[in-house]
């Protein structure tokens, strides 16, 4: 799948099941403000979420569902306080968060092409979702009670399709490192509800550099878990197809994290700050279960 500017425009519903979700993430380490804002459409409707960190502390979560939209369109969806637009397709989109307590009104630019997620990789098949990530330079304000932040950082964005089964998907994992407006490492992982462990789950990551994603021929990742299953400590290691050469290593630790109840799945959200080959960076670290689900790795 080669994406152009018509990929930007939600997807056509393909029945019960599907949905379709554009998500923004950003981490600005100096201001010391991190967050996430996603909106989805499913049958008919709408749906939003934000989280919102500050000084390591969740200062807003907002989720709403069965939002009613009027037009097949992103800028239609209105919901837990999230609205986007697409300024211009695979290069500019705003996204604004009105919390009770909190918000941003940001712009996100472009400054990668797409590492595409394609219908037919091993992870995409396993999770029943499809499509793009974008590195993003991250502008405007974040209100955090009656302070404003000026945000200016790297950040990303994501629209992703499909129809996933959770009775075949034990979890999904979102993981992407900002590593200077050059650099950055994004991933998806999916562990089958067979499985047991990270080594049973289907994988697929990217190093973005230069503006240029490169797949990586064997991506591997560790997570350390606290006693509730949260992300706290990650490692990576980028294998290439060259012979002779080194794995490519990245470790993190986590700056802040929450979770959310979201019916019968549980998501635990979070911001690392990660090094590698001598950069620091930030990003984020997204996992999403069967609540009532466990985790085979470290605790």
């Amino acid at each position: 799948m080669s994406i152009g500017v018509e990929h930007e425009a939600p997807r056509a519903d393909a029945g019960p099941g599907f949905s379709d979700a554009v998500t923004f993430a950003f981490g600005d380490s100096a201001a010391a403000v991190y967050g996430i804002a996603r909106v989805g459409l499913a049958g008919g409707g709408g749906s939003g979420l934000a989280v919102l960190f500050a000084d390591s502390e969740a200062v807003a979560a907002s989720a709403e569902g069965a939002v009613k939209v009027d037009v097949h369109a992103w800028e239609s969806v209105r919901a837990a306080g999230v609205s986007t637009t697409v300024q211009a397709p695979l290069q500019a989109w705003t996204a604004d968060y009105e919390g009770d307590e909190a918000g941003f009104a940001l712009r996100f630019e472009a400054v990668s092409a797409p590492a595409v997620l394609q219908a037919d990789a091993p992870v995409a098949r396993a999770g029943g979702m499809q499509g793009y990530e974008q590195l993003c330079a991250v502008t405007g304000t974040a209100r955090i009670g009656a302070r404003e932040v000026r945000i200016d950082c790297l950040g990303q964005r994501g629209h992703l399709w499909g129809t996933p089964d959770w009775e075949r998907i034990e979890l999904a994992r979102t993981l992407c490192a900002w590593l200077g407006e050059d650099r950055a490492v994004t991933l998806t992982a999916v562990r089958p509800a067979a499985a047991s462990n990270h080594a049973d789950e289907e994988i697929a990551a990217w190093l973005l550099e230069g503006g240029e994603p490169v797949a990586v021929a064997d991506p591997r990742l560790s997570t350390t878990y606290d006693a509730r299953l949260r992300q706290r400590r990650a490692g990576l290691e980028l294998w290439s197809d060259d012979e002779g050469a080194f794995a490519r290593r990245a470790a993190g630790e986590v700056l802040c994290g929450t979770t959310l109840d979201l019916g019968r799945l549980r998501l635990d959200t979070a911001f690392f700050a990660w090094r590698m080959e001598g950069r620091t960076g930030v990003g984020r670290y997204d996992v999403l279960r069967r609540s009532g689900g466990s985790d085979g790795d470290h605790a």
